[in-house]
């Protein structure tokens, strides 16, 4: 059966990044999850992976981390040994040395914390709304969506406001590194060897580094010793500190997914109210804000999937799983999945339990940013919905050429203001 688009026959090529360029797949990914759960997926520019579609699947196995490991790479690209360790983030660590890195910077991004920026964050919102709104027509993804992560995005790494603009254009050619509107070193286009020790094999990353140096150089000299980056500098248990590529590579994380998101988030939110319009009048009733974020966190899956790697052999479905085989869990398919949601093609913003898989609930790898991301897509919507009266397409929308990253990268839109 049909559930999304036309454009997916439901056989799409899981491994290019050319049959997400219109949004996921659902149609293959529905197909999957009903006839092959545990699918053998070819990979033409290196060794296959299992893909794995279900809802259940994924929330179980990524509870056993000694069994699927993510210290091989999270990304189904093959790497060298050489090209993890350079590259890798606290993303890709297991057990001890996981909670090692994840324990100094928790608190940061704990929930009382992050609460505490609600204040700032909608004086953001405002102001961004207020610069968008009154033009009417315009790209809500550029002026609304992408804007309000960036702004924080300065606040919590501490960096000059006209600084920004940078630092997002090169997480987006970080983490959209497969799509030629982001970068000029298209990661399936081109010979990227060069750049194979950088984070996401890309120059991009060896930029953003010294950045980072420089800043912390003049936040030293300032006295400035608050804030997250300060904070994974500090020692941990046994006395170990943060190598200098480790800190490259944590910056890194933090400018990419910090950013790109909650942007794609807010985007597939807007979106969702075009093709919705009973969703705005949900939102002005006031009754689904503790409900309507995760639902549109849901419903956009920034996140389309994280690999691991089997450390030994075992069987799901009936497919005989090696050690050594990559392992991939689509999220975007297991928030899709008809056995876990009511409708999960539509948006629900008073859907309740969610147990969305966006955030990699389920095990120790859970999104430290999911109170902040949470936090900015209610109260931009909550600002949002007082503002306006309507909210239209005004032209097609373009998703981001991705397979690991699912974003709507331009959302033209048209508003009517109350």
């Amino acid at each position: 059966m049909t559930v999304w688009t036309p454009d997916d026959d439901g056989h799409a090529d899981l491994s290019s990044h050319d049959s997400f360029s219109v949004g996921a797949p659902h149609n293959t990914f529905a197909r999957l999850r009903r006839d092959d759960p545990v699918f053998w997926t070819e990979y033409a520019q290196g060794t296959g992976f299992w893909s794995i579609t279900r809802h259940a699947d994924i929330m179980a196995l990524n509870k056993q981390t000694e069994l699927l490991s993510s210290a091989h790479g999270i990304r189904i690209e093959d790497q060298s040994p050489e090209e993890v360790i350079a590259r890798r983030t606290f993303q890709e660590t297991d057990g001890r040395e996981h909670m090692g890195t994840r324990i100094k910077v928790a608190k940061a991004f704990s929930k009382p914390v992050i609460a505490g920026f609600e204040a700032q964050i909608r004086e953001l919102c405002v102001e961004i709304l207020d610069e968008a709104l009154p033009k009417s027509t315009f790209d809500a993804t550029k002026l609304i969506a992408r804007e309000l992560p960036m702004r924080m995005l300065g606040r919590i790494l501490g960096t000059p406001d006209e600084d920004l603009p940078w630092l997002v254009e090169k997480g987006d050619a970080l983490i959209a590194n497969t799509d030629p509107d982001f970068t000029d070193h298209v990661l399936d286009k081109m010979t990227t060897d060069e750049f194979r020790l950088m984070p996401f094999n890309s120059p991009a990353g060896a930029e953003l580094y010294v950045y980072a140096k420089d800043l912390m150089a003049r936040k030293n000299a300032a006295g400035d010793t608050n804030g997250i980056l300060h904070l994974i500098m500090q020692p941990g248990p046994g006395g170990s500190v943060i190598s200098d590529e480790e800190f490259r590579n944590f910056f890194c994380l933090l400018v990419a997914a910090g950013n790109d998101t909650t942007r794609y988030s807010i985007a597939a939110g807007l979106q969702a109210m075009c093709h919705q319009p009973e969703l705005l009048g949900q939102m002005k009733s006031g009754e689904v804000w503790e409900t309507m974020a995760d639902e549109v966190i849901r419903w956009a899956t920034p996140a389309l999937y994280f690999r691991r790697t089997a450390m030994a052999d075992f069987e799901l479905h009936g497919k005989a799983i090696k050690a050594g085989d990559k392992v991939v869990y689509w999220f975007a398919s297991g928030n899709r999945d008809e056995a876990a949601f009511d409708e999960p093609m539509r948006v629900d913003l008073a859907r309740t339990p969610n147990k969305h898989l966006s955030f990699g609930q389920g095990g120790p790898h859970v999104c430290l940013g999911m109170w902040l991301a949470r936090l900015e897509v209610r109260v931009l919507f909550e600002e949002l919905s007082k503002r306006i009266t309507k909210i239209e397409a005004a032209g097609p929308h373009k998703f981001l050429r991705s397979n690991f990253v699912g974003g709507i990268k331009s959302l033209p839109v048209t508003v009517h203001m109350s």
